[in-house]
C-alpha cells in the first residue's frame, strides 16, 4: 500500500471522531494563547503597575489594557493582578484537560476501530492468503503497529497543531513588541527546522527496517512456541536459540542505530536551544541597559524563547513519530488492501442434499502446474466415497475445491445441480463439514470445542456426537470430564484424542456433506472401525468423503476414487478395483501381507 493511501486510511479511521479532534484542536489554540498571555500579564504588572512605565504590549492589547486598567487602583490592589494570573493559569489547565481528554477519545477510538477492522478483514480474506502469510508477522502488525498509530495520535497529532500555533502566536506577539529582539530570539529556529527535516528523512527508512526485524523476531518466537514439541523431540533447542539470537541481534542493531541517531538529534538540538536562550538573555539585558527595552520585556522574551524551544525542538520527534506511524499505517494498509473473498457467481443458498458431480475439473495453485487434471465423477446423496492416493496426488486439493477454498482452473463442480461458484460461500461451507488430518483445537474446554459448530446445542447432543466419535468414554475418565480445558492447540490430548474431538465437532455441524481428510490416521484400527460403525448408524442420507490409506477403512465405501499424479486412474467398488491390476490392489496386497506378518509375529 502506498504512503498516500496510508493517510487516506487514517482519514477513514477518524470518521465519527472528528468532533473530538476539533475540540482538542480548539483547546490547543485557546491554551496556547493563554500560555502566552500569562507572561504578558507579568510584564504588564512589573513595567506598568509597579514600575510606572508605559506598558510594552502588542499593539492590539496595549490600548485594551490601558482602557480597562487604572494604574493607581492596580498598584494599591496587586492582588487583582495575582487573581488574573491565577485565573489564566486555571483556564489554561482546563483547556489542557479538554485537549488530553479529547485526544484520548480519538486515539483509543482509532485503535479500537483499527483492531476491529483488521480482525474482521482477516476473517474475510481468501484461504490462500493465510497459507502464505506469516502468523507472527500478522500478530505483530495487529498489535505493535496498531499501538504505534494509537501513540502517535495520542501524543503527537495535536502537538503538530500546538507547535504551529505556538510559533505563529509567538511571532505575532514578539514582532509587535520589538521586531529586532524578535529576530534575535528566533535566530536559531530555522536551523532547528532544517535539522529536524534532515533527521526525519534519514531516520524514516530505519523505522521500516525496525518493524520488519520485529516482525521476523515475532514469527520466530511464535513458530518456536507452536512447535515446541517438535523442537524437544529432535533436540533442536540450541539451533532454535541460535536462530532466535540472530534475529534478536539484528533487531537490536537496528534499534541501537535508531537510538544513536535520536541521541545525536536531541543532543545537538539541546545545544542550539541553550545557545538561543543565552543569546536572547544577553540581547535583552543589552537593550534594557541601553534604555531601549524594559525589564518586563526581558522577562517576556526570555519566557517566550524558552516556550518556543520545546515545540520547535519537538518538531523532529513529531516528524520521526510521523514516519513511524506512516510505516505502521502502510503495513496495516497492506492487510486491509488484500482483496476479501468474493462471490464468483450468484451467491445462491439452495437446499443441499449431497448430490455431487465433478465435470472435467482441473486445478493448479499456479497456471503452469496442475495439481488435478481432468477429474470427472458423480456421487449420489447418502453415498460414502473413499479417496486413495500417494502423497501429493491431489486428494486434499480435491475436497478443498468442494468447499471452494480454491477456484477450479477449468471444468465445474455441481452440488445438487448448482455450480459451487453460484453458491454463497458461507452457505456452502455450512453444509460441508470437514475434519482435517491435523485438527486445530482451541484453548477452551472439550465441551466448548465440540459445541463450537452449534453453540446452542444441548449437553445430550454433545454426548451423542462424542459417542459417535468414540471419545465420550475417554472424556468421562478425565477428572473434570467435558469441563477439562484443552491446552493450546490441544496439547493436553493425544493425537488420536484430538482427532476424535475434531470429528465430534464436525458431526455437531449436522452438515449433509462430510469430509474426513485422513482424520483417523492417529487412531488405532479398532477405534477406526468403531467410529465408522457409529457414523454409519447416524449418517442417514449424509454424503461422506473419506481420505485414507487403510484399505480396511476404504473397502466398505460405496465408491472408491484412486488418484495418481493428479489424475483419476481408477474408480469403482472394492471388489471391482481388486479385480483390476492397479494401485489399489497393490496397496491392498501389501497391507494384507503386513497384517499377516504382524499376526504371525504375535503368535511367535
Amino acid at each position: 500500500m502506498k504512503h498516500q493511501s496510508s493517510w487516506r486510511l487514517a482519514g477513514e479511521l477518524l470518521k465519527g471522531l472528528r468532533r473530538y479532534l476539533f475540540l482538542g484542536a480548539f483547546s490547543v489554540l485557546c491554551g496556547t494563547v493563554l500560555s502566552y498571555l500569562i507572561p504578558l500579564v507579568s510584564s504588564f504588572t512589573i513595567d506598568y503597575v509597579i514600575g510606572g512605565q508605559a506598558p510594552s504590549l502588542p499593539f492590539f492589547l496595549e490600548s485594551l489594557a490601558q482602557s480597562f486598567a487604572d494604574r493607581e487602583m492596580l498598584a494599591g490592589n496587586l492582588a487583582i493582578c495575582a487573581v488574573v494570573l491565577v485565573a489564566l493559569t486555571l483556564l489554561n489547565g482546563l483547556f489542557a484537560f479538554l485537549r488530553n481528554r479529547s485526544i484520548a477519545q480519538v486515539s483509543e477510538g482509532v485503535a479500537k476501530t483499527l483492531r476491529d477492522k483488521l480482525y474482521a478483514h482477516l476473517q474475510e480474506v481468501p484461504y490462500d492468503y493465510h497459507k502464505h502469510a506469516s502468523t507472527g508477522d500478522l500478530v505483530q502488525r495487529c498489535t505493535s503497529d496498531v499501538d504505534m498509530v494509537r501513540r502517535f495520535i495520542g501524543m503527537q497529532l495535536l502537538e503538530i497543531v500546538r507547535a504551529l500555533t505556538m510559533v505563529s502566536v509567538a511571532a505575532v506577539f514578539m514582532f509587535s513588541i520589538h521586531p529586532q529582539m524578535a529576530l534575535i530570539s528566533m535566530s536559531t529556529f530555522p536551523f532547528l527546522c532544517i535539522i529536524s527535516f534532515v533527521y526525519y528523512k534519514k531516520v524514516r527508512k530505519y523505522f521500516a527496517y525496525s518493524d520488519e526485524a520485529e516482525g521476523e523476531l515475532s514469527t520466530t518466537l511464535q513458530e518456536n512456541l507452536t512447535g515446541v514439541r517438535v523442537v524437544r523431540a529432535f533436540g533442536q533447542q540450541k539451533n532454535e536459540m541460535a536462530q532466535f539470537t540472530e534475529k534478536n541481534r539484528a533487531y537490536k542493531n537496528i534499534t541501537a542505530k535508531l537510538n544513536t541517531m535520536l541521541g545525536v538529534y536531541w543532543g545537538g538540538t539541546d545545544g542550539l536551544i541553550y545557545l538561543q536562550i543565552g543569546i536572547s538573555t544577553l540581547a535583552g539585558v543589552y537593550f534594557a541597559v541601553t534604555g531601549n527595552f524594559s525589564l518586563g520585556n526581558v522577562l517576556v522574551f526570555t519566557t517566550y524563547t524558552d516556550m518556543l524551544a520545546w515545540p520547535v525542538r519537538q518538531l523532529g520527534r513529531i516528524l520521526s513519530d510521523l514516519g513511524k506511524a506512516g510505516v505502521s499505517l502502510g503495513r496495516l494498509g497492506e492487510i486491509l488492501s488484500a482483496e476479501p473473498e468474493k462471490e464468483p457467481g450468484q451467491a445462491l443458498t439452495p437446499e443441499i442434499s449431497g448430490n455431487i458431480e465433478f465435470e472435467h475439473v482441473c486445478f493448479g495453485y499456479d497456471r503452469y502446474d496442475d495439481v488435478l487434471k481432468d477429474i470427472s465423477f458423480s456421487v449420489k446423496a447418502g453415498q460414502t466415497i473413499a479417496i486413495l492416493g500417494s502423497t501429493g496426488s491431489g486428494k486434499t486439493s480435491l475436497v478443498q475445491l468442494m468447499q471452494r477454498l480454491y477456484p477450479c482452473t477449468s471444468g465445474k463442480i455441481l452440488i445438487d445441480g448448482v455450480n459451487v461458484n453460484d453458491i454463497e460461500h458461507k452457505h456452502l461451507r455450512k453444509n460441508i463439514g470437514i475434519v482435517l488430518q491435523e485438527p486445530f483445537l482451541y484453548s477452551r474446554t472439550i465441551l466448548e470445542n465440540i459445541r463450537m459448530a452449534a453453540p446452542n446445542a444441548s449437553n445430550d447432543e454433545v454426548y451423542e456426537v462424542a459417542k459417535a466419535a468414540a471419545i465420550h468414554d475417554v472424556v468421562q475418565r478425565f477428572d473434570l470430564g467435558y469441563d477439562t480445558v484443552v491446552g493450546e492447540r490441544g496439547v493436553t490430548l493425544s493425537g488420536g484424542q484430538q482427532q476424535r474431538v475434531a470429528i465430534a465437532r464436525t458431526l455437531m455441524q449436522n452438515a449433509p456433506i462430510l469430509i474426513f481428510d485422513d482424520s483417523m490416521s492417529a487412531v488405532d484400527t479398532e477405534t477406526d472401525a468403531a467410529i465408522r460403525s457409529a457414523l454409519a448408524s447416524i449418517r442417514g442420507t449424509c454424503t461422506t468423503f473419506i481420505i485414507s490409506h487403510r484399505i480396511t477403512t476404504l473397502r466398505e465405501s460405496d465408491h472408491i476414487l484412486v488418484l495418481e499424479n493428479g489424475r483419476l486412474v481408477q474408480q469403482g467398488t472394492h471388489e471391482q478395483l481388486m479385480a483390476e491390476d492397479g494401485m489399489y490392489r497393490r496397496i491392498a496386497e501389501i497391507q494384507s501381507m503386513h497384517k499377516q506378518s504382524s499376526q504371525k509375529g504375535k503368535g511367535i
